[in-house]
């Protein structure tokens, strides 16, 4: 198991800003579980001096405890063991009044577990940041926390005690594959399945680094009953929404590929009035996106699921989970195939700098589009020169007479795309796992990439 710190160098680099920095600092770090936030700020205070507490799913009284034995010990102070204190207002107050004049940290992870405790804490902090932290030279405090819901309503929204005291907020993301991959020792078709379906978060890229191979690993930690990730998704909504059965339905149904608000309603037995915050709701931590044309109605939206591990779970694991308890579930390489094509056509949409390698213009917009049946995977498009690419993205491997195929059936479907039609400057292009005579498509004046093209090799 890879035990090194990396990437996430702007994120340190944040830190390291803030710290430089005079009078207080007040941090809010948040992200989805397993994303690295524990591992990120212990890479930070592993030269610094501080308070560093994990809270945990326990009363306000045995958090009190925990954190008064952490700043007892940094203050080299017996007497504050000594001492029975029954409340944050307490606890904080004293090391407000006792704190060093030099640098120091007081990192709260899992800060949400706090606030269930007791949200009193949040009013503390506000009364003691104003009159008393914020004004000094050494207090630097770092607030992180996974429950994203929780974060969201009671740290950084408006009505939120602290609103207008953070000094700065950083939500950690996943890890770009460039870096996921130095997790794994998988050739690179493998390695970019992976990352597929676990995205870049550290914790699941660790567990897939005791692994060979790909398949084992879907096999030992999906597919079974006693694999890391078949209940993975339960744990993680059941933390964010007491409604469980309600948001597995809806997300049931994206999954099935009901994407709009009336098929969502009709297979989740709702009205589609009453869906909507549910939706939002799922949106705002992440879990899903809405989606539009990219020359559509921005009020003909569709649903997808946004959180890879989600999207995986519910194509594979929820929708099979009688087979696998079972012990009868195979993965079937035409359906996991299918699967990867939809994920790899939004893997290569979101690369920037692939389209700004292949592209003739600059583009000012990209994504999909689709129209009565009909749908193109990637279109690039620059309002002001009137120019704009069509793109089509497989999976697999091609041959040269298979991708002339699908660039001259893609010609005719970019006829349907009624933007600046007779004034425009058509170019067209295929990406895919990879491709015949390449070279001999781009001299017949095609966009063409592959994967060994625009996905660095290992060194």
């Amino acid at each position: 198991m890879i035990s090194k710190f990396i990437d996430r160098g702007a994120e340190i680099s944040l830190l390291e800003d803030e710290w430089k920095k005079e009078k207080g600092r007040l941090i809010v770090l948040y992200g989805r579980r397993r994303i690295g936030k524990t591992r990120l700020l212990m890479e930070f205070a592993n030269t610094r001096r501080g308070i560093f507490y994990i809270a945990e799913q326990s009363s306000a009284q045995v958090q009190i405890n925990g954190m008064k034995e952490k700043i007892a010990d940094f203050l080299n102070d017996p007497l504050l063991k000594t001492l029975e204190i029954r409340d944050w207002e307490q606890l904080f107050g004293y090391l407000a009044n006792n704190m060093p004049e030099e640098r120091f940290y007081l990192i709260i992870d899992e800060f949400s577990y706090l606030i269930r405790s007791d949200v009193r804490v949040l009013s503390v902090l506000q009364k003691l940041w104003d009159t008393k932290f914020a004004s000094s030279s050494s207090a630097f405090i770092v607030l992180s926390g996974s429950l994203l819901g929780l974060m969201s309503e009671k740290v950084l929204s408006y009505a939120s005690p602290l609103y207008g005291r953070r000094t700065r907020d950083i939500l950690l993301d996943a890890l770009p594959f460039r870096n996921a991959r130095e997790f794994v020792r998988m050739p690179v078709m493998e390695a970019l399945q992976l990352y597929l379906i676990a995205d870049g978060v550290p914790e699941y890229l660790l567990k897939a680094a005791e692994y060979s191979n790909l398949s084992e690993f879907l096999d030992k930690e999906f597919f079974s009953t006693n694999g890391y990730f078949y209940r993975e998704p339960y744990f993680i909504i059941s933390q964010e929404f007491k409604e469980l059965k309600t948001y597995f339905s809806i997300l049931n149904a994206i999954a099935y590929g009901h994407t709009k608000p009336t098929e969502i309603a009709n297979f989740t037995g709702m009205k589609t009035r009453s869906i909507y915050p549910y939706l939002e709701n799922l949106i705002r931590l992440g879990f899903i996106e809405r989606e539009v044309s990219i020359f559509g109605s921005q009020k003909k939206g569709i649903y997808l699921i946004r959180d890879s591990i989600f999207d995986f779970w519910f194509n594979f694991v929820f929708k099979h989970r009688e087979e696998i308890e079972r012990g009868a579930f195979r993965l079937r390489r035409g359906e996991k195939d299918s699967y990867m094509g939809k994920k790899f056509e939004r893997f290569a949409r979101n690369r920037n700098e692939l389209f700004q390698f292949l592209l003739p213009f600059e583009f000012e917009h990209i994504g999909r589009w689709w129209h009565k049946g009909e749908e193109i995977d990637i279109v690039a498009v620059n309002k002001g020169t009137k120019q704009i690419a069509f793109f089509e993205v497989k999976w697999g491997k091609l041959r040269y007479r298979e991708a002339e195929k699908i660039l001259t059936a893609l010609r005719a479907k970019s006829e349907l795309v009624k933007w600046r039609s007779g004034e425009r400057r058509d170019y067209y292009g295929i990406i895919a796992g990879d491709i015949e005579d390449k070279e001999e498509l781009r001299r017949e004046g095609f966009l063409v990439a592959d994967i060994n093209g625009f996905i660095p090799q290992p060194l």
